[in-house]
Order: structure tokens, then sequence, then C-alpha cells
């Protein structure tokens, strides 16, 4: 580029937390520098203002982020419940340990809203029982990890997208609804040193089947005929290759004029940083992990010209973290099998949805998911059936028919820990105030130490 260098600086946080009284003269808890876990754009320049035991303010958050914040309350529910009736915590571990380390083919799910301490642990038990490990991957962006593995990824941080790029394009996503500071402080609006005005800088480009609220944000929006995405993304990559195409093809296929693709081709050849940011209208639809192989496969076309990369917009706090936890630990990145003794992936074989369908688990650990509001109907029914053991810091179906439910505390508000940004950058948190309930970690960690000794014995 033009030989400068982006610089990070560490944030001093030893003045993070302080206190203060309001005008009534109670005491007041100002946490700056918080981070919000609520989608996996992981803010982390929020203010927040505690008042006993309750944040009632949450200064540079977004509408999502306050509902977060605003609405979290310590759960009256015991810390541990039995077949829905109140427990110890040493006996509902050991009734957890006794479940899984008995078990022929037990299930781990979840992790995705949860540290990656806690992530580390939970897959260290599914390693000693045997059994599979899976996150919420599977079923939102687990198309985009099989890519990956056979396409590759060119990569940038968020970082680099505020400071250099100047062609942004979303497919199959609608950041203003499910990432509303995306535009405000990554992709958009900021001025960054090779875009110093910011918004006028860049050209902004949406496509997706539908109008959505962040088409109105775009400088172009193309709508693509539903399930149609492969033909569009193999079309820019024949424009990129300079192969002459058929116009009125191309439009049956796509929807689209061949005009509206060469012009596009045209700004993306012309760009000087330029990134697609894409979502689940890529991965679960029609094509799923081919529709992400062929966007990962244009941005690499791309690289002849310019320089573009990509990144998916992923939905949960941490699930980026679940993705690098899982595999550092196993070398996949979900949907992985221990039962011999090695790691072992295949999707759809052993991702969750699929072992509940068919009937395979006999046991299961839910952590921070609610596979009962979601999953199909014959995996719900067959979740019924079997032991299992859900943490979660709040009642959901799950928790209200697992044969031990763990209340914990809730990572980012209560909980420390550290959490990966959705480009894969992690971030440390700073809880506002203590729950007196357990975290995941304190739970796993336990159960952890009890399933050794178990097998051991």
């Amino acid at each position: 580029m033009s030989g400068q260098r982006l610089t990070y600086a560490i944030r001093d946080t030893s003045m993070s937390i302080a206190d203060h009284q309001d005008a009534t003269g109670e005491s007041l808890k100002i946490v700056k520098d918080a981070t919000c876990t609520f989608c996996g754009c992981v803010c982390d320049d929020i203010d927040l203002t505690v008042k006993d035991n309750r944040i009632i303010e949450a200064k540079r958050a977004c509408g999502l982020g306050k509902s977060w914040f605003f609405n979290h309350e310590i759960d009256q529910r015991p810390s541990c419940l039995i077949s829905n009736e109140p427990a110890s915590l040493e006996d509902g571990v050991e009734r957890a340990a006794r479940i899984l380390a008995e078990a022929k083919y037990p299930i781990i799910y979840g992790l995705s809203d949860t540290t990656c301490e806690a992530q580390r642990v939970a897959v260290g038990i599914g390693d000693w029982i045997g059994g599979n490990v899976d996150t919420t991957t599977s079923v939102c962006h687990g198309p985009s990890g099989v890519a990956f593995q056979s396409v590759g990824e060119v990569t940038c941080s968020l970082g680099e997208v505020a400071n250099r790029g100047d062609l942004i394009i979303f497919w199959g996503s609608n950041p203003a609804e499910s990432h509303p500071r995306h535009f405000s402080k990554y992709s958009l609006m900021p001025k960054g040193m090779f875009v110093p005005n910011g918004r006028k800088d860049r050209t902004c480009v949406i496509v997706d089947v539908r109008r959505t609220k962040s088409a109105r944000a775009a400088d172009i929006f193309i709508q693509i005929k539903p399930r149609r995405d492969f033909e569009g993304l193999w079309t820019l990559r024949a424009l990129a290759q300079d192969i002459e195409l058929d116009g009125d093809q191309v439009e049956r296929d796509t929807g689209v004029s061949l005009s509206i693709w060469q012009d596009l081709m045209e700004r993306m050849k012309a760009c000087k940083f330029g990134v697609i940011f894409f979502g689940m209208g890529l991965t679960m639809t029609r094509g799923k992990h081919c529709n992400s192989e062929a966007l990962l496969a244009l941005v690499r076309d791309m690289n002849k010209y310019t320089r573009f990369t990509c990144k998916p917009n992923r939905g949960h706090g941490n699930v980026t973290g679940a993705d690098n936890v899982v595999t550092w630990r196993t070398g996949y990145p979900f949907g992985v099998n221990m039962s011999r003794g090695y790691p072992r992936f295949n999707p759809g074989e052993y991702t969750t949805a699929d072992t509940l369908a068919r009937g395979e688990a006999d046991a299961a650990l839910i952590i921070a998911a609610d596979p009962m509001s979601n999953f199909s109907q014959p995996a719900r029914e067959h979740l019924k059936t079997i032991p299992y053991i859900a943490l979660d810091p709040k009642e959901t179906p799950t928790t209200r028919a697992a044969a031990v439910a763990f209340t914990v505390s809730t990572y980012g508000i209560n909980t420390g820990g550290t959490v990966y940004r959705m480009d894969d950058v992690p971030i440390p948190l700073r809880p506002a105030f203590k729950s007196p309930h357990p975290s995941d970690f304190d739970v796993l960690s336990a159960i952890e130490k009890r399933v050794k000794a178990i097998q051991a014995g």
C-alpha cells in the first residue's frame, strides 16, 4: 500500500471501573469499555452504569445491546435443579458426570454464548467421554466452515475494513437489523487512515433476495432471484476472467441483467480494498457450502487485480470463539466425534441436529443453547427421551426438560473471560457485577473433574 502501518494500542484498564454517586447520594458503579456479547460485533467500547446490581445505562450500545444489558436480571431459580427439583451443586455435578460417563453415545452442543475458557473445558469433557462435540455453527455458518477447508479464506480484521475498505459488499446479510453498529463502527461510516472522509469514500453494495432495512444504506442494491446465489457468484467469477456470457441466460438464471453484474465487476476491479460480508442468506439456502465456496473463490480471484477479502457476519457473541477453540483442540470447527479416541469430522453424521433426529444420542450436555425451541420435531422428540444436562442463565424449554439444569451467570455481565469477535480477534470481558450463580467454567470444570474420577475408578 503506502508503506504506512496501522498500530494497535492496548488500553489501560486500571481505571476502567469506578464508584460514583447519583443526585440522591446512592452508589453507582461505572464500568468503562465493557464488552457487549449479544452479537458477533462484540463491541468493547460500552460504558455501563450499574445501580443495585442492575445496569441502568449503556453508553454507545445499539438497540440490541441496550436490550441485552437492561433486561438482564439475576435469575431467582436455584443454581441447580435435578428433575426440576432444587438440589445442591455437588449433587448436580455428580448426577451430570454419571449421565455423561455412563452414556454410550453422548453429545455436547451449544457453546456459542459462553467464554473460550468454558468452551475449552467442554471439549475436554467430550474427549474424556468419547462423545460428539458440536456448536451452533452447524445450524448457521457450518457450510462456510466446510468451504474454508476446501477453498481457503482471504481475510482481514474489522480494523482493516474501517481503515482501508472502499468497496463494501453485503451478500445475504442484513446488518442493519442483526448487527446495528456494523455500519457505524466497522464498515461504512468510520473515517479511516485510507478513507479519511468515511462514508463519502466508500461504495456500499447489497445483494439480497428482498429489500431489507440494510438496503436503505446501499449505493447499489441488487435483488437476486431466491436460491440463485451460486449462479450470481459464478457469473461474477466468469466476468473476473473476462469470459463472454449470454445476457439472456444470465438474467434467466439470476434475475439480474448482465449489465448490472458487469458494472459490479468493474467496481470490484477498480477498488483499492474490497470486502464481502456474507450471512445466512447465502449459507443456509440452496447450494449451502457450494455458495460459500463460490464466494471464497471469487474473492481469491479478485486478488489478481486488487486487495479483496471476505468475512462471514456471525450472529452469536462468541460463536467465532467456539469455532476457534474446538479447532485448537480437535483440528475441526464443529461436528467432531471422539468415540475412537481421536477426532473425526463429518457434518451430517456427527452434527447434533442429525444425531438427535436419527435417535442415536443417548445423553447430552447442552451449553448456552436452546435446541428445544429451534430444532426439528424429530430431534426435539428424541431429546425429551434421553437424560441431558443444560447450562443457561435463564429458564428455557431446554432447561425445563433437563435431567440436570444449572442456572449459571451471564458471560460479559457477571463473568469475565475471553470471547472472539467475528473477525477472529480475541476480546477480554469486563463484568459489571457478580452473580450468586456459578459460571459455565466453574460448573464444567467440576463435571470434568468428576468424570475423570469416575472413569479412573
